[in-house]
């Protein structure tokens, strides 16, 4: 997941009816599996692979389904795991889904677990660490897993358990990956989906908090790049060449009104930043060419569309004023995450039941996430877990920093949630 940080708000009072009998079985389960869900957290953090090489990681929850008597498939999307869970009574079908990748963070936590491992990536030496919280993801998900596996016989339908590689992206070559490359792949049919769920840790809110958005929820995430192609000159004589430094300068300035001056902002918000601005070698001479790197956000394809129309006119139009040329490069990222309307209104009575008066609306994050591909197949609800502290909300470091720490307390939450929700559609609980 590409990180933002939430502001945290009040949480929604609990609602609804206790939990059935089943789901008190749920619950029982699920504190029975909590130690080894604790062992199986510390050995994936100590042991964190990057995307598209997660192959021990793979290996190690693969052995532990088959424990569980199911037969998961491996080798999907490259290093991804899907499990079939059968129930005893007919019904839908279910998908439950974590990411098991790590990032390219060197871990700074004083923990007995904390990751030494390091890897190759893009022709560097890094250091390797579950610096998003993707460690408790797949215990999570097997904890959940066993859960379900033993209460099967009493299960309305099937529960589809998906471990999915590089969510954090991989190089370019090496795309389409992730859920794009499993939703390719055919992992949302056969049997096909009916609905599915995902949570992601997040720090900065709660431990043992929830929370969730109906509607666009996570922004889609565009990179561009911008060459302004001017013409070289010495500093001295700036009118005997193009300046691709004054025109990319003009460039930059300009894009800022896309969103100030364009966009909605009263609907739905929009980012876009120039974050590199390379060019030039030396003081006195005037380069032949500029580099601009940026990120664009949005909340809307429709937005989306017309923003990344926009970058491209300023860009030219302002070159062309001035006598440069530029090339306009929109790598489009991840699309906008956003939740079923009425999946969430459906489900959310079962995450207040799981956490009881902390379970909260989200505001809009800025961070992307690639769910999106699921949701773009069958109706889905992704949501946070908090696993910060009460004491250090507002102070904590942020997902993706080299001391993220995860409250293990929040995990059997988690746990609870994905067993309740998938329980709770299969029986059509309202």
């Amino acid at each position: 997941m590409l990180s933002s940080q939430p502001a945290f708000a009040q949480s929604r009072p609990a609602t609804g009816a206790g939990p059935s009998p089943l789901g008190q079985e749920l619950d029982r389960l699920a504190a029975a599996v909590e130690p080894e869900l604790l062992q199986w957290r510390r050995h994936l953090h100590q042991n964190p692979e990057l995307g598209n090489r997660e192959v021990e990681t793979a290996k190690y929850i693969a052995e532990r389904l088959r424990s569980f008597g199911l037969e998961p498939r491996t080798g999907v999307a490259k290093t991804g795991v899907v499990a079939l869970l059968k129930g005893g009574r007919p019904g839908g079908v279910v998908a439950l889904r974590a990411d098991m990748d790590a990032l390219p963070v060197r871990e700074e936590n004083d923990l007995p677990f904390a990751s030494k491992a390091t890897a190759d990536w893009e022709g560097q030496k890094v250091g390797v660490m579950h610096a998003c919280g993707h460690d408790t993801h797949v215990a999570i998900l097997l904890a959940s897993a066993r859960v379900l596996s033993q209460v099967k016989d009493r299960l309305p339908g099937t529960v589809k358990f998906i471990f999915q590689p590089a969510e954090e992206s991989v190089p370019v070559p090496e795309r389409p990956a992730g859920a794009e490359l499993m939703v390719k792949e055919g992992v949302m049919e056969s049997p096909k989906v009916d609905a599915i769920f995902g949570l992601h840790v997040f720090a900065n809110v709660p431990t043992g908090h929830l929370t969730y958005r109906s509607g666009p929820f996570m922004a889609a995430a565009d990179a561009f790049e911008i060459i302004v192609k001017g013409r070289q000159t010495h500093g001295s004589s700036p009118w005997r060449g193009v300046d691709p430094i004054v025109v990319g300068a003009q460039i930059v300035s300009a894009l800022q009104t896309i969103v100030s001056r364009n966009v909605d902002i009263t609907r739905l918000p929009a980012i876009v930043s120039v974050g590199q601005f390379q060019s030039g070698v030396r003081n006195n001479i005037i380069p032949d060419s500029a580099r601009l790197v940026g990120t664009i956000r949005t909340f809307d394809d429709e937005v989306q569309k017309d923003i990344h129309g926009r970058v491209r006119r300023i860009a030219e139009g302002i070159a062309a004023g001035a006598g440069a040329t530029v090339t306009v490069t929109i790598d489009r990222g991840y699309p906008v995450t956003s939740n079923d309307a009425a999946l969430t209104t459906r489900m959310v009575p079962t995450l207040e039941r799981v956490a009881p008066g902390m379970v909260r609306p989200s505001e809009l994050i800025t961070g992307a996430e690639d769910f999106t591909y699921y949701q773009r197949q069958s109706p889905g609800l992704f949501f946070f877990l908090g696993i910060t502290p009460p004491d250090q909300v507002g102070k904590a470091p942020s997902n993706h920093s080299p001391l993220f720490f995860v409250d293990e307390k929040a995990l059997i939450t988690g746990v609870r949630a994905l067993s309740h929700l998938a329980v709770d559609y299969l029986s059509g609980a309202k």
